[in-house]
């Protein structure tokens, strides 16, 4: 029980995202950022204070920070299946030299 919840919180400490995840994690963050970006001067020009857009533009940021930086699950939805290593020894690094396996 104690190593089920010991694995899955070291899955998720160890940062694993696929291919899928840093496609989808960059569209999120250009989205967002852009967004928060087109609010904050708008807020900023409405009101005429550059602090309001400012803080509004860092507030977003961080938003957009916290939500694309650390490797959530969600960005691990499609991990890559490797193929296993075929005829050769598991301890092997499978060079061959004159048609034998060496190392």
């Amino acid at each position: 029980m104690a190593d089920q919840i010991l694995d899955k919180a070291r899955d998720i400490a160890e940062g694993q995202i696929d291919f899928e995840g840093q496609r989808f994690a960059e569209f999120l963050a250009t989205a967002l950022l852009s967004l928060f970006g087109v609010i904050a001067f708008v807020a900023g020009h409405i009101k005429q204070d550059i602090k309001l857009a400012l803080v509004t533009g860092l507030l977003g940021t961080a938003f957009t920070m916290a939500l694309v930086v650390p490797p959530w699950p969600f960005f691990n939805r499609h991990p890559i299946k490797w193929l296993p290593v075929g005829g050769v020894a598991k301890d092997s690094q499978g060079i061959t030299v004159d048609g034998q396996v060496v190392g």
